[in-house]
């Protein structure tokens, strides 16, 4: 099914850009706009920009730019319906919908497929634990038995899967799921002989949900009383088309809105310490799962927030875990404070004995920065000398990766004070790693220079490269100013739109695009509509491609410096519309002086074609001199 006009402009009307953007990307207000990390290249400093008042995102690192439709878009991997109907569900917008034609239902890819199946599991699995006889007795028992609340276990979308091996593959199937997307997903395998088994038999389940909500993963827990000398106590779906687990946070859709409250995450170890956090009042909570922490994983929290506190048990493998991520959180630009848990104490257990404000206080109480914690770790009861300066040396190896020179000086200080060495001879240590790490990223930079193709050379801009740039800035135009008026001719209003249509249509021309043709016949159709606006017109279109083009080019302004935007300004609209069409005139004629040269080069000695290709060639570079004087000068009228 499709979505009629009228529900996508009630959609385009409802969506706020700001808010659909905060979903996924911590914004702080600057002036009139919201900045932020962009989060769709690896980005260090704040260069997304939100207009709430234009209604438009822009990066001005990486370009990526367009309305809240096609942020979801990009960011979430989806359809521009699919999107449509994400934006519909966040405002509660009822959607009419028209049947799909052909074209559109081949468009249905792979990724929506696995979505759906997913989705449908994640029900599945729900209603297996809250209407079966098996599912209440087996798993919602074993919840309970967790001390999980019924409120809680409905947030997190917890379920249960029977322990006969293929029930699930069976009901799936006979309700016509396609087995490809069974396996792919991996919610069911299929042995030699052909018969299907459920990955999850006879374990409760934790679904993984995604930042917009998307089910992409499940894990599954054997039972207590089953988990006795098992090496698989949890099993989690495999990598997939829509799921790679480095790359994916436990809690993160329940946690993200906490999060940019709080202004700080809360790093655990497992599925059951962040339910337990968030059913003792602290919701600002995630899990890596069981997985060592990735850059993936990191940059998706430095979007909501810089300020990350791990939280661990005190065994030793809570202190490797808090380890090994230290190193790689710093060089995110991350502030980690870490603290770990009394001994025979987790996450989930303190969090069941304790209110929400006592583990507050105890946290706030007992955590400690990273050089605290590296110190005490790596130092206590070391007396060896060179089992000290290799502790000593991995404590300053952990500050050189700070990339802010100002709080990098502050820890080697520090470091110093704590451990009784020269600042000095700390800092040329420190520098050496610096050095050494600099050399190791200009190899890598290197060898993947040389696994590259060369660049092509510089070489002038063809006339239809040129032409190409004009037309984009004429539809520019046409998009973002086409109903304004710029002149008036015999007592009738002439816009922007009907101005660029009349003086193509005089000269015999149109755009090479068919697109823009598309785009500027509409505007002609529309622009003595009361009310009407282009741009918003276009932003909102139902056709994704020209809705996609007017994204792009309605926000080119956006990514302007304030000084460039006043000299535009000088120049009034109508005057930049008629250079901007003698530049597309201009276009034509050296087009045109292109082939008739051409064609001289084969005329293989027919003289009269040879001097009929002359006179022509000589009166299109008289034209094109003309052209050119026109644009030499400020134009303050149309001749």
């Amino acid at each position: 099914m499709a979505i009629d006009r009228a529900t996508v402009d009630r959609i385009m009307d409802a969506a706020n850009i700001v808010d659909v953007v905060s979903e996924f990307v911590s914004l702080r207000k600057r002036g009139t706009s919201y900045k932020g990390l962009c989060p769709f290249h690896d980005d260090t400093t704040p260069s997304f920009s939100v207009s709430p008042s234009r209604g438009v995102y822009k990066c001005f690192a990486c370009g990526k730019a367009g309305n809240a439709v096609n942020f979801i878009m990009e960011h979430e991997q989806m359809t521009y319906v699919e999107a449509l109907r994400w934006l519909a569900n966040k405002y509660h917008i009822e959607i009419e919908e028209r049947e799909m034609t052909d074209e559109e239902r081949r468009q249905q890819n792979e990724r929506e497929s696995m979505f759906i199946v997913n989705e449908w599991a994640a029900k599945y699995f729900q209603r297996i634990l809250h209407e079966h006889e098996d599912g209440r007795a087996i798993g919602l028992q074993y919840f309970r038995s967790r001390g999980f609340r019924d409120d809680i276990i409905e947030r997190f979308r917890l379920g249960f899967c029977l322990n006969q091996r293929d029930a699930m593959a069976k009901q799936a199937l006979g309700e016509g799921f396609k087995e490809e997307f069974l396996l792919k997903t991996g919610l069911c395998g299929k042995r030699d002989n052909g018969q299907y088994f459920d990955r999850f038999g006879g374990r409760v389940i934790f679904p993984w949900i995604s930042v917009s909500g998307k089910v992409t993963a499940f894990g599954g827990r054997l039972l207590d009383s089953r988990t006795k000398g098992v090496a698989q106590k949890y099993v989690n779906s495999p990598d997939s088309d829509i799921y790679h687990k480095d790359h994916e946070l436990y809690g993160i859709y329940q946690a993200k809105k906490a999060i940019v409250k709080e202004d700080r995450v809360y790093m655990v170890e497992g599925y059951t310490d962040v339910i337990a956090m968030h059913q003792c009042g602290i919701e600002n909570v995630v899990a890596n799962s069981g997985t060592a922490l990735s850059v993936f994983q990191i940059k998706m929290l430095r979007r909501f927030t810089q300020n990350i506190t791990l939280l661990y048990d005190g065994d030793e493998a809570g202190i490797h875990a808090a380890m090994r991520g230290t190193d790689m959180l710093l060089a995110e630009g991350m502030n980690i404070k870490v603290l770990l848990l009394p001994d025979n104490e987790d996450p989930d257990s303190f969090a069941r004995s304790h209110t929400a404000s006592d583990f507050r206080a105890y946290i706030e109480a007992h955590q400690t920065d990273f050089m605290e914690f590296k110190t005490t770790v790596l130092l206590k009861g070391v007396d060896d000398p060179i089992k000290r300066s290799e502790a000593i040396s991995n404590i300053v190896k952990t500050i050189s990766v700070i990339k802010d020179p100002i709080i990098r000086a502050t820890y080697i200080k520090e470091c110093s004070l704590r451990i009784g060495i020269a600042e000095q001879t700390l800092i040329t240590q420190m520098n050496k790693f610096i050095r050494s790490q600099r050399e190791e990223d200009q190899k890598t930079a290197e060898r993947e220079a040389r696994n590259q193709p060369p660049p092509e050379p510089l070489r002038p801009a063809e006339p239809t490269e040129r032409m190409t740039k004009v037309e984009q800035l004429l539809i520019e135009m046409v998009m973002r100013h086409g109903e304004e008026v710029i002149l008036n001719t015999e007592g009738q209003d002439v816009n922007v739109a009907q101005f660029i249509y009349y003086s193509l249509s005089e000269d015999g021309m149109s755009f090479q695009n068919g697109l823009y043709n598309k785009v500027l016949e509409e505007v002609i159709n529309h622009c003595d509509e009361p009310g009407f606006k282009a741009e918003t017109y276009f932003t909102h279109h139902s056709d994704i491609e020209i809705n996609t083009l007017a994204a792009k080019l309605c926000t080119d302004r956006f990514m302007l410096s304030p000084s460039m935007q006043v000299r535009q300004e000088e120049d009034s609209l109508k005057q930049q519309v008629v250079h901007l069409l003698y530049d597309f005139q201009l276009g034509h004629v050296e087009i045109e002086l292109q082939q008739l040269k051409r064609e001289l080069k084969q005329c293989d000695g027919d003289v009269e074609k040879m001097m009929a290709l002359m006179k022509s060639i000589k009166d299109y570079q008289e034209l094109r001199n003309k052209i050119g004087q026109k644009l030499g000068r400020k134009i303050v009228g149309i001749r």
